[in-house]
């Protein structure tokens, strides 16, 4: 199978109703995934290169709801207030992907999903580090940024180091909710095939920081490969 996305003005919704109340007894691990999904619209929005004002704002208060309330979501599912901002964050972070598209992260997870069934936010949450990791300097300042919008601290430390710092952070928090660091079941066979839609879904339509090729994402596929 291939997954891949369906777009019109007419799915195009006039209201969005977010009510908590309908969000308190999802399971913490559908919590912990679709949270880190929300996560990761609102990084590869941010780090791309088709960002706006409007969408690097938004981009900003979905990292920074997700780092303060999604472990409490997933730890006490009936904290009401951790799922009202939870829910912002989704919001927030639809706002800011939709406007200035994802990246390598989306174009592996829908392989995944058309290969395997694999989860999607699971998937995102899993290759987020890796991608981030893999894109090296050209990301390090902005990652810098939403490292620092997290803290409040560290305008005297090098970009690296506070970039580094945000990839990790992005780890430990998977972990704390039960997040693997690999994607089970992936054949090695299926592999060439998975790089080549990844590789058309991505470019050039995703306006990604750095152009990932055919070998850096067969890496990508070897490393979150479990």
């Amino acid at each position: 199978h291939e997954k891949f996305a369906i777009n019109d003005t007419s799915l195009i919704p006039h209201y969005a109703v977010l009510d908590p109340n309908l969000t308190l007894g999802l399971p913490p691990g559908i919590t912990a995934t679709t949270g880190m999904d929300a996560f990761t619209h609102a990084v590869e929005a941010y780090i791309g290169n088709s960002n706006t004002s409007e969408t690097k704002e938004m981009s900003k208060a979905t990292v920074k709801l997700v780092v303060d309330n999604v472990f409490e979501a997933y730890s006490n599912g009936s904290n009401y207030t951790a799922r009202e901002n939870m829910q912002k964050a989704s919001y927030y972070g639809g706002i800011a992907f939709t406007r200035a598209y994802v990246g390598y992260v989306h174009a592996v997870a829908h392989t995944l999903g058309g290969f395997y069934n694999t989860p999607h936010g699971l998937a995102n949450a899993v290759i987020l580090p890796y991608v981030l990791k893999a894109f090296g300097t050209s990301v390090h300042a902005k990652l810098a940024e939403l490292e620092q919008l997290i803290t409040g601290t560290g305008n005297n430390e090098p970009n690296d180091i506070k970039a580094n710092r945000f990839i990790e952070r992005i780890i430990s928090l998977n972990q704390k909710m039960g997040i693997p660091t690999k994607i089970q079941g992936i054949e090695e066979k299926d592999i060439p095939l998975m790089v080549e839609r990844a590789y058309h879904e991505a470019n050039p339509l995703y306006p990604v920081p750095r152009i990932f090729t055919r070998d850096d994402l067969t890496k990508i596929y070897y490393e979150i490969m479990g």
